[in-house]
């Protein structure tokens, strides 16, 4: 008998567990505010050189005689350029002259548009033009951090316990996020953003983990889908918080106070009763699942559990395994294929889900607007995955949501400079609804791919390509400065060509799934040679 029997027999998803993942999805919010906060923390605002006589509190009005003479026109928009001044004296005879110069330079002081603006770290360090880079560096930093804390949390929790893991990340997230507020320079708030992002992998991997290790088989798709609706809803209370605290330094501070609450979880979450039965803590696991039997008002025999809890009869699923090698899924043509193509969805997925989510302030409009919209249409996204995802397979979801949101952003293109931002808000969104529906897709659809015994390698280094992605989006969306579209270009054709090569994957819905690595190269082919070839070979 194996533990998830176990669990069929206490209820898949009774009272019990219904209360411990509700507890645990909410810090999920926690984690979406600090990996979102960078849009306000970092806000792009208008901004114009500021001239060698201009004193701080100079008008901004680009409308100014003045400043039409002094700011060269931008080669691509035609506007007068935000980075560049010509190269005078800015004495009161050549205004009065007329004759303009004719050689620009770089500037490295800004006046910005006081109508929008945040006091972000933007403009507090003048993170704008030559220095955008830095702005970007501390947003991809978050990722590398999120890189990091998946291996270094996930290797801690699965030898000391989920448990401590969880409570060691939460303070940490509060620890980092409160001295990010008083960071003296951007060197500084990047580091700790990287500590930021590696605790942020803390809490959700081990909440995540928790909260579906004590879901019954049948319903872990719907648990570990409604558990991104948290995340979603951490995505709206950002422009809440943003909206309240103006002001970078009290913004951070003020979204990771509240993760002090989740401190208390400490007298109400259990320990991971599949990782105390790996562990040989019988006993615990034993008082957790008569708890848990009890408040589902479910009777279970002891005969059962304690047949369940014999050292020799313990569950496969239990028993200590030699840790397979990611280059296993490297050494047969096929699924080395499918691996890479999988990698290679989860790199395009992640990068264009957090450059979308982070670039909501260049569509124009209300940035907060913009904010929340980016946000509500991930509700449809995963409610239409709650309906389809069982019913058309999981192939014809991604691909097809892939093309779709990537057409949607290549369109961006159209709505020209200097025109209504409607259209480009429109189909900046539809793109974005699309892809949050196929970055859910591709974590059902991965799992099923990869064969059992190398299962949770592959979904590890598919998780760590994802990284790279996300690290790459803040640099992606620098080159909207250049031309507003071009991030929402460039993700859409990612998008475009992954939706394309997603059709060479097999169908994994109502399918036997792969076990061995033989099942696995041979899974989505017609012939089974190769696959008896392996067996014969003595491969599993």
């Amino acid at each position: 008998m194996a533990y998830d029997d176990i669990l069929i027999q206490l209820g898949e998803f009774g009272r019990y567990q219904k209360k411990i993942y509700i507890l645990l999805c909410l810090p999920v919010i926690s984690v979406a505010l600090h990996k979102l906060a960078g849009v306000f923390l970092q806000a792009k605002v208008a901004h114009r050189c500021r001239l060698p006589n201009e004193f701080h509190d100079t008008s901004f009005n680009l409308s100014d005689f003045n400043l039409t003479m002094v700011l060269p026109k931008d080669e691509v928009t035609g506007n007068p350029s935000t980075c560049r001044i010509l190269d005078t004296n800015f004495s009161s005879e050549y205004f009065a002259s007329g004759v303009p110069a004719n050689q620009s330079v770089s500037c490295n002081d800004w006046i910005f548009d006081p109508e929008n603006v945040r006091w972000s770290t933007v403009t507090e360090w003048n993170l704008v033009c030559s220095r955008a880079w830095m702005a970007a560096t501390s947003d991809s930093l978050l990722m590398v951090g999120i890189l990091i804390g998946s291996y270094v949390f996930g290797d801690l929790a699965d030898r000391y316990g989920r448990r401590p893991i969880f409570f060691i990340s939460l303070v940490m997230l509060v620890a980092f996020g409160v001295l990010a507020g008083f960071a003296p320079d951007i060197w500084t708030f990047s580091a700790l953003r990287l500590l930021i992002g590696a605790a942020t992998t803390g809490v959700f991997l081990v909440a995540y983990v928790l909260a579906l290790e004590m879901v019954g088989p049948s319903k872990r798709m719907v648990a570990g889908v409604c558990n991104q609706l948290f995340f979603t809803a951490g995505f709206l209370f950002t422009a809440v918080f943003a909206y309240y605290f103006p002001n970078w330094r009290h913004l951070e501070i003020a979204i990771s106070l509240p993760t002090i609450l989740f401190l208390s979880y400490w007298w109400f979450i259990p320990e991971s009763t599949r990782w105390l039965l790996l562990q040989g803590r019988k006993e615990e696991a034993k008082a957790i699942i008569l708890k848990v039997a009890k408040e589902n008002k479910v009777s279970l025999s002891p005969e059962t559990l304690d047949d369940f809890l014999k050292k020799d009869d313990l569950p496969d699923d239990t028993k200590e395994q030699k840790r397979p090698s990611a280059l296993d899924l490297m050494r047969h043509a096929n699924l080395r294929k499918k691996s890479l193509i999988i990698f290679y969805l989860w790199f395009v997925n992640s990068g264009a889900y957090y450059g979308l989510s982070w670039n909501t302030s260049s569509l124009g409009g209300n940035p907060y607007l913009n904010f929340i919209l980016s946000g509500l249409v991930e509700i449809p996204a995963y409610c239409f995955l709650l309906v389809t995802l069982n019913r058309w397979g999981r192939r014809t979801i991604l691909s097809g949501c892939m093309i779709a949101g990537g057409l949607a952003l290549i369109a961006t293109m159209f709505p020209q400079e200097g025109s209504s931002s409607a259209w480009l808000i429109f189909f900046a969104m539809s793109g974005k609804l699309a892809l949050a529906a196929s970055y859910s897709t591709v974590y059902v659809f991965s799992a099923e791919q990869f064969p059992t015994v190398v299962r949770n390698v592959g979904m590890g280094v598919s998780s760590t390509v994802a990284r790279f992605g996300s690290i790459a989006a803040p640099y992606i969306n620098i080159l909207g400065e250049v031309w507003r579209p071009l991030p929402f270009i460039i993700f859409g054709s990612f998008a475009l060509s992954a939706g394309a090569l997603a059709l060479l994957l097999p169908e994994t819905h109502n399918k036997d799934l792969p076990d061995s690595i033989a099942d696995g190269e041979n899974f989505g082919k017609k012939s089974k040679k190769l696959s008896m070839e392996l067996k014969e070979n003595g491969e599993s």
